[in-house]
């Protein structure tokens, strides 16, 4: 008997073993010029072989889409076609209808941030109220942001939230791989709520008279500042260069005319 497979009764004639279609890399020798023409590539793959041969079709058998039910009664005829499959009862406008993907709120979107940016890294403020500061880098929030301490006791800075475009990082870094920060101090952590005022028609007020929301930080604020602090100052006593990390984080960051910051490491 032949063998059913085109492929192989092509080989069989020449009387070699059938093998598997081997597909060859073209690659390209310059733009837009690649390494086989493509009657090489044709002669190659032996496509020439398999011109005349059809391949042998195989008939699925035909499924039925109606059937014949016997209804009751005088006057129903007796029987009557039925889909096996119904219709739908509402057709959509367009023949294809794609699905939207929807659109994520911007707090869910993935933040990449960059691999200098590690736990414990002492970093260089560059912008923001207390930029020119050195800070050390507790974590990566859940938005993006960096959360950074001074410590306070060292340089007044406090815990803050920072983007990682005004940051420069250094090669000095704390080991903070025990210390865990609390898992309250997040985004929501260092959200100011402003109480709303309210307006009594009954009662005159001066219309000259304006008062300012000031901000005082909690006392929950001033314990887990410290809580951190003690952590921080900690890790930086144990540094195997302690006094000399102690001072570079007190003294302030600034540049002279002749010094470029590209061209500086950290």
């Amino acid at each position: 008997m032949a063998p059913k497979d085109p492929k192989a009764a092509v080989a069989a004639k020449d009387g070699k073993k059938a093998k598997k279609n081997r597909k060859f890399k073209n690659s390209f020798l310059a733009d837009g010029v690649r390494r086989f023409a493509p009657g090489k590539l044709h002669q190659r793959r032996k496509m020439f072989q398999l011109k005349n041969v059809k391949p042998t079709k195989v008939e699925k058998p035909k499924k039925a889409m109606t059937v014949v039910k016997k209804i009751g009664g005088a006057k129903n005829g007796g029987e009557r076609t039925v889909l096996l499959k119904k219709n739908k009862r509402y057709l959509p406008t367009k023949r294809y209808v794609k699905k939207r993907p929807a659109k994520g709120c911007f707090r869910n979107h993935k933040r990449n941030t960059r691999h200098t940016l590690r736990k414990g890294k002492v970093l260089i403020l560059v912008a923001g109220r207390h930029k020119g500061k050195r800070v050390v880098l507790l974590k990566v929030l859940s938005s993006g942001l960096l959360l950074v301490t001074g410590p306070f006791e060292v340089n007044a800075c406090p815990m803050r939230r920072i983007s990682q475009n005004y940051v420069i990082a250094t090669r000095t870094r704390v080991n903070l791989r025990e210390f865990e920060v609390p898992k309250h101090i997040n985004d929501r952590y260092f959200r100011r709520v402003i109480e709303k005022k309210k307006k009594d028609p009954r009662v005159e007020r001066d219309i000259f008279a304006k008062k300012e929301f000031k901000y005082v930080p909690s006392e929950q604020r001033k314990t887990d500042q410290k809580e951190v602090d003690a952590a921080v100052l900690k890790a930086v006593k144990a540094h195997k260069e302690g006094p000399v990390v102690l001072r570079y984080l007190k003294s302030m960051f600034s540049l002279r005319s002749n010094q470029y910051p590209h061209r500086m490491r950290f």
